[in-house]
C-alpha cells in the first residue's frame, strides 16, 4: 500500500511492518498506540521504525491512518483514571454510622 508519510511516499505492507517490529521492545505508551502481533507500541516509535525518520517529522495521526488501512488495531490516547478524592476522617465515620454529613457552616 502506498502511503505518504512527512511528505514522502512509503510502500508499506503488514508483513513488512511485522518483520520490522520484530525483536523491538515497546516504549512507554503515553499517546496513540498500535498493536502489532502481541504487543502494543507508541504509534510514533512504530513510525520511527518502519520510515526511518526522525519521530518529530510526522505526526502520529499519519501513522495511525496507514497503520489502520493495512488492517491493524489502533488505539487512542486515554488519560489515567483520575482518582476520587480522599474522604476525611468525619465523612468516613459518617458513612460507617449511616448517618448524614453535618452540614460545613
Amino acid at each position: 500500500m502506498r502511503c505518504v508519510i512527512a511528505r514522502y511516499p512509503f510502500e508499506l505492507t503488514k508483513s513488512g511492518v511485522l518483520a520490522s517490529m520484530q525483536g523491538v521492545t515497546p516504549e512507554l505508551i503515553t499517546g496513540e498506540s498500535v498493536t502489532i502481533g502481541r504487543r502494543r507500541y507508541p504509534v510514533k516509535q512504530v513510525g520511527e521504525v518502519i520510515t526511518r525518520q526522525d519521530r518529530r517529522d510526522f505526526t502520529s495521526s499519519e501513522v495511525t491512518r496507514a497503520m489502520i488501512r493495512l488492517g491493524f488495531t489502533c488505539h487512542a490516547h486515554h488519560p489515567e483514571a483520575v482518582p476520587a478524592a480522599a474522604s476525611t476522617p468525619l465523612q468516613t465515620a459518617s458513612e460507617l454510622l449511616g448517618r448524614p454529613e453535618p452540614l460545613d457552616l
